[in-house]
């Protein structure tokens, strides 16, 4: 489900489209379709029309970056190009634009360090570039005997017999003051010295004198040498803390830092080890991921986008696990009964897979005086919410203009009838509502605006969604309709573009129901109109209309057939098939008892098409006119789209 989904709940919906209005003549307005969107990590913030201000907004945010929708080709981005760390630890004030800034603010502290994240491992630490030198006598050491340089840590030495010196970089013995007679000496007695790696040892590994044992220890990573005189006391350990890995996988381990570092930067997608924490890395700061599994990396964050752009369902994880980026969204499938009858509801929702929203049509505007005609039922409200499918009920005007007029002159009339539906719309405990006013007066275009903001102000008061339903129309006379569609959608959540009935019932011509050029260009239309993308639905059409010919092939009559029965009208009838470049879609020439039709196809490939269309423009979803005409096996195709 979409990610904006959790943010506000979605509502669609819409019922069967106004005839086509006469063309009429507009000033072309300016086209406010958004072009940029605004991002801070993986969400999306704001859409704009013009990239200069797509930027200026961006720069208000940290992580935030600038995209060209569609193409999803990033133009702009202020990630940061330096990272402190504290050993594996660092926090979102600890990032910055210039390696001065970050350097500043890493020395306040200890095993500190930075990255350019535009490259791999550090470019600058605090680490100390020496561990030191520990002073032993025998196998004994102080506190105090841990010494910065060699030179102060002989000079303590000097003053006790028997010492020599340990260099902690590395663990080897690199001074003794012992003579060569004593350690024959030495080496002579008991063998009180057993090195072990882990439990495991050897009767090889037991010696009498230390240096002996120090050095066969050295041979073994995380080895160590106990006393046998001493109760297996342990008087010296080889730990090899600083563990490299490649691609995860354990490579080598070392002493030092220095050592492993050096290790380290000859391999690839290397990182190191300290004690559990991973304090080094010179793997690509930004990985394409795909289901879980690691594609590719990148240094350079424009360079994830433009490789995971092309990549379905992936996402940008940085190093540290912050998702930056992704493509992980699917769209939402609402689809309207066209009844208000249980029985109808749950066999139309039962067959769905996918089905987000369902919208019921419950409500209508009875009469002039604001009452409210309400067909609802709680018991298919309680059962939609146990399917998990969230609520819409359509809202309509009877698709009678004189109605609406009076209606909407009238003020004390429709705060009774806002008041009557939003109390029962809480009362139900539905999530949204679906406005279906439609076949109204171009004159009543301002009451109609008024009207919905009071009742998107109501509803939004008792927490529901709002949607309206909107002919796919023309911009070139949709000024002189009820609709004003700029208004209209700072008003509402969402807009059903009815997208259907190109051609309909009255039409003197034969058409498609939705010829998919004329489908695309009014989504055209509506961005043009400055529309937020993540506020538009698709309407997509359930049903095909049959056109009956006469032999000179003119308009006889027609009739709308349901998807589902295509199939059975082409059984044995003689059937011609041509692809309609104009409308995009098959034309469907047949036979049948004695009589002569045509139709445009409505299938699984063209419902599928129009979902792509929906993608492409980078819309909420789709809404679906309506359930009980398609085939079953259309919601699979549907479920596998999203």
């Amino acid at each position: 489900m979409r990610k904006w989904k959790h943010a506000a709940k979605l509502t669609i919906l819409c019922s069967l489209l106004i005839g086509a209005a006469a063309p009429g003549t507009a000033e072309a307005a300016a086209d406010r379709t958004s072009k940029y969107r605004v991002y801070q990590n993986d969400k999306a913030l704001m859409e704009f029309s013009d990239q200069s201000k797509a930027v200026q907004y961006a720069k208000s945010f940290n992580h935030a970056y600038v995209e060209q929708i569609g193409t999803r080709s990033l133009v702009w981005d202020n990630f940061p190009k330096y990272k402190v760390y504290q050993k594996d630890a660092s926090k979102p004030e600890w990032e910055f634009q210039t390696l001065k800034a970050a350097a500043a603010e890493a020395k306040k502290w200890a095993n500190a360090s930075v990255r350019e994240l535009s490259s791999g491992g550090w470019v600058w630490d605090n680490y100390p570039e020496h561990p030191g030198f520990t002073l032993y006598q025998g196998d004994k050491t102080l506190p105090g005997w841990q010494f910065p340089t060699l030179e102060k840590a002989k000079a303590e030495g000097k003053r006790w017999g028997n010492a020599h010196i340990i260099d902690k970089s590395n663990n080897r013995w690199v001074w003794d003051n012992i003579s060569q007679e004593k350690k024959q000496e030495l080496r002579q007695g008991p063998k009180r010295y057993q090195v072990y790696q882990g439990q495991k040892t050897m009767e090889t590994w037991a010696f009498a004198y230390l240096q002996d044992a120090v050095n066969e220890s050295l041979k073994w990573a995380d080895s160590h040498i106990v006393n046998k005189d001493k109760n297996n006391e342990t008087v010296f350990r080889n730990e090899h803390r600083y563990i490299v890995y490649r691609n995860d996988a354990k490579a080598s381990s070392f002493v030092g830092l220095e050592s492993a570092i050096k290790a380290a930067s000859k391999l690839d997608n290397a990182s190191i080890v300290w004690d559990g924490r991973t304090i080094w890395s010179n793997s690509p700061y930004f990985r394409v991921m795909q289901e879980g599994v690691v594609l590719s990396g990148f240094n350079l964050f424009k360079n994830a986008v433009s490789f995971a752009a092309k990549m379905e369902n992936s996402e940008i994880v940085t190093l540290d696990g912050l998702r930056v980026w992704d493509n992980l969204r699917t769209l939402m499938y609402l689809a309207w009964n066209g009844s208000a009858k249980h029985d109808t509801i749950v066999g139309h929702v039962s067959q769905t897979q996918g089905l987000d929203i369902d919208s019921p049509t419950w409500f209508s505007l009875a009469d002039a005086s604001g009452t409210l005609k309400d067909e609802s039922d709680p018991l298919t409200a309680e059962w939609l919410r146990s399917q998990g499918v969230e609520i819409h009920p359509l809202v309509h005007n009877q698709f009678d203009a004189k109605l609406t007029s009076a209606f909407l002159a009238d003020i004390a009339a429709q705060q009774r009838f806002i008041g009557a539906l939003t109390k029962r719309l809480g009362e139900l405990g539905v999530h949204g509502v679906n406005i279906d006013f439609e076949g109204m007066s171009g004159s009543d275009r301002d009451r109609y605006t008024a009207f919905v903001a009071a009742l998107s102000k109501a509803a939004r008061e008792k927490g529901l969604t709002v949607s309206i339903d909107l002919p796919r129309g023309s911009i070139l006379w949709n000024h002189k309709t009820a609709y004003d569609h700029t208004k209209l959608a700072e008003l509402v959540d969402y807009i059903a573009i009815m997208a259907y009935d190109q051609y309909y019932r009255g039409s003197s011509s034969p058409g498609p129901v939705a010829g998919l050029t004329w489908t695309e260009e009014g989504v055209q239309e509506y961005l043009s109109y400055g529309i937020p993308r993540s506020k538009l639905l698709l309407g997509v059409p359930f049903y095909v209309r049959v056109w009956e010919l006469d032999a000179g092939g003119k308009l006889v009559s027609n009739r709308a057939i349901w998807m589902k029965d295509v199939p059975e009208l082409l059984e044995s009838a003689e059937v011609s098939t041509t692809k309609d470049e104009k409308h995009g879609l098959d034309r469907v020439d047949f036979n049948k008892d004695g009589k002569r039709y045509v139709f445009w196809m409505e299938d699984i490939g063209t419902i599928g098409q129009r979902i792509e269309l929906a993608k492409k423009y980078d819309l909420a979803g789709i809404a679906a006119w309506r359930l009980g005409y398609e085939p079953l096996d259309l919601w699979t195709a549907m479920l596998r789209a999203k």
